[in-house]
């Protein structure tokens, strides 16, 4: 019980904004990650995570009963769920995979703007902890608990100006990391017929051409990150 009334304090506890060095540090080191292929491949994962747990989270607010999820080492995912093949649930659970790291994204900006870097990292951890029991193969496990393992390490061990810190990078990576898994979408979707991507399970669902969907994708994810840097480091966007 004194652990969680110490994570409890912890979390709930607001700390001073970072210098602007922190702030757009986390940035260039985000943009890194994003430009260097080794990087990319690696820390793509992350965001395969998120996209999956979105998939999972959208199915069971809206009904549909959820089988499972699986992580793969190629960087794609699968999640399972069950209910009606087509309507309003098995929508909202195809569109919310690719808008998914932006919306978090922008959440996690939300949070740092008012102090919440801890906060923020342990909400975190308590998703992969929920995550976690419906992971289905063993790479997904390993991928999921090599995270969530970081996380704690930093948000248990780590000086304020490193949660900090790694508050911010997690949050930057996950608003410019998602235009680009839009864009990997419809470079994948050209190179491939018959493709089978959420782009184009809306497609069949609501008669819209995929590309349309990959559209809204990018202007979601776009307008995210817009908004989000500019709660992370508004004198620099306006």
């Amino acid at each position: 019980m004194n652990v969680l009334r110490e994570i409890w304090e912890r979390a709930t506890t607001t700390q001073a904004a970072p210098p602007d060095a922190v702030v757009l540090g986390a940035m260039a080191v985000a943009l890194v990650c994003l430009a260097v292929p080794v990087l990319w491949h690696l820390t793509r994962h992350v965001l395969t995570i998120v996209h999956e747990g979105a998939h999972g989270l959208t199915a069971v607010l809206t009904g549909r009963r959820l089988s499972g999820i699986r992580l793969h080492s190629d960087t794609s995912g699968l999640t399972l769920s069950v209910g009606k093949p087509r309507g309003p649930g098995m929508f909202a659970t195809a569109f919310a995979g690719y808008v998914g790291p932006a919306i978090l994204g922008l959440g996690a900006a939300w949070l740092l703007s008012r102090g919440y870097a801890v906060g923020l990292l342990w909400l975190l951890v308590l998703a992969l902890a929920l995550l976690l029991v419906q992971i289905r193969n063993w790479y997904g496990l390993w991928s999921v608990l090599a995270s969530g393992a970081v996380l704690v390490g930093v948000t248990w061990w780590g000086s304020p100006e490193q949660q900090s810190a790694f508050a911010y990078l997690v949050t930057w990576f996950l608003l410019l990391g998602a235009p680009r898994a839009v864009l990997e979408l419809q470079s994948s979707r050209r190179r491939s017929r018959g493709a089978t991507s959420d782009a184009d399970i809306l497609a069949r669902l609501t008669r819209v051409p995929g590309i349309v969907w990959v559209g809204v994708f990018l202007v979601v994810c776009l307008g995210a990150l817009s908004l989000g840097a500019t709660w992370l480091a508004g004198e620099f966007f306006r």
